[in-house]
């Protein structure tokens, strides 16, 4: 006859093995599912408009991954709100693989601080597959501005204090970086308030503000052109068609590396081994020739990093860009 003791002892061996079987099942089928995946389509959510720099990269990011899944992505653009529509929509999609969000900077770091109450939380709502570009900021003046270096604009900035200005939209980089520059030089510049880049930019060129800093994406054509003059790159190192353009930090402003980014990310609760098929099929496309050429035509480059190393960077992203944020005062309408 069995102790009640020895009795307890064999339930808590039965228990364990069939706990032991079901990892083991649990396992082989998330294996299978990583080796099967993916059985469908996939569906990559732009949180932006067609037709712009982020929907025309996330578009070459799609066609790396049919080549590499063998599997139709289809690109769905979401915009609204800042951003936060398609952003809450990736959030909350089922975590099997087959709803991506194409993230940026702007979607990610800036948006959540302009819109406080927002229904996700860019870290711990998404698991972060992968980078995929850097885009760069550039100090420009219009050639009504007289100065053909940074001293020489801060030094006419600080001969006419108050009357220069700089335009923007609400929240974008362009504000928050004419802000950063404004706090570091102590000028007294005035900011006009714009509801969209386009007739900032316009309106710099026609003699109407002084400054901006704004993507490569946006302002290299109006560079090449000659109707805008690059000042200082927003970033660590001098970028490679502008040779002659120093870096702020050259220029003696410290911590003025600001750049952009695009990337790829999952709902919360993905299997590990679906974003690391991903992440692996990305970064190869990255790196290739054809790749790198179509970013660069963005006036991009491309960034590898595994998915860790993703999730430190966006973890290091948002707060700095939120501070940016509070910097500038910006709140959303």
């Amino acid at each position: 006859r069995k102790t009640a003791a020895g009795w307890e002892d064999g339930m808590i061996g039965r228990c364990a093995l069939l706990a032991a079987g079901l990892m083991l099942a649990l396992g082989a089928a998330s294996g299978a599912n990583a080796q099967s995946y993916p059985a469908k389509p996939i569906k990559m959510i732009v949180p932006f408009p067609p037709g712009g720099p982020i929907d025309t990269s996330a578009r070459v990011v799609a066609q790396i991954l049919q080549n590499g899944l063998g599997q139709t992505v289809v690109i769905e653009n979401r915009p609204g709100a800042g951003s936060t529509i398609g952003v809450k929509a990736a959030a909350v999609a089922d975590p099997d693989g087959l709803t991506l969000l194409y993230g940026s900077s702007g979607s990610l770091a800036i948006a959540p601080a302009l819109y406080p109450n927002v229904d996700y939380d860019p870290i711990k709502s998404f698991a972060t597959v992968a980078t995929v570009a850097l885009l760069p900021h550039v100090f420009v003046v219009p050639q009504h501005v007289p100065a053909k270096t940074l001293p020489e604009f801060i030094a006419l900035a600080k001969e006419n204090p108050g009357k220069m200005n700089f335009g923007s939209s609400l929240g974008t980089p362009p504000q928050l970086l004419s802000f950063l520059f404004k706090h570091k030089t102590g000028l007294d510049l005035h900011y006009i308030p714009y509801k969209g880049s386009a007739q900032s930019i316009t309106d710099m060129i026609g003699g109407e503000t002084h400054m901006t800093i704004d993507g490569l994406i946006t302002l290299m054509p109006l560079i090449r052109e000659g109707k805008l003059r690059p000042l200082g790159m927003a970033r660590a190192e001098r970028w490679p068609d502008l040779p002659d353009v120093p870096t702020m930090g050259e220029l003696g402003l410290s911590d003025f590396t600001v750049d952009a980014w695009t990337a790829v990310l999952a709902p919360a609760g993905t299997p590990r081994e679906i974003v690391v098929k991903l992440n692996t099929v990305i970064n190869e496309g990255l790196r290739s020739q054809e790749t790198k050429t179509a970013l660069a035509r963005l006036n991009s480059i491309a960034k590898t990093t595994s998915p860790e190393e993703f999730s430190r960077f966006l973890s290091d992203e948002v707060p700095k860009w939120a501070a940016l944020v509070k910097l500038a005062g910006a709140k959303a309408e």
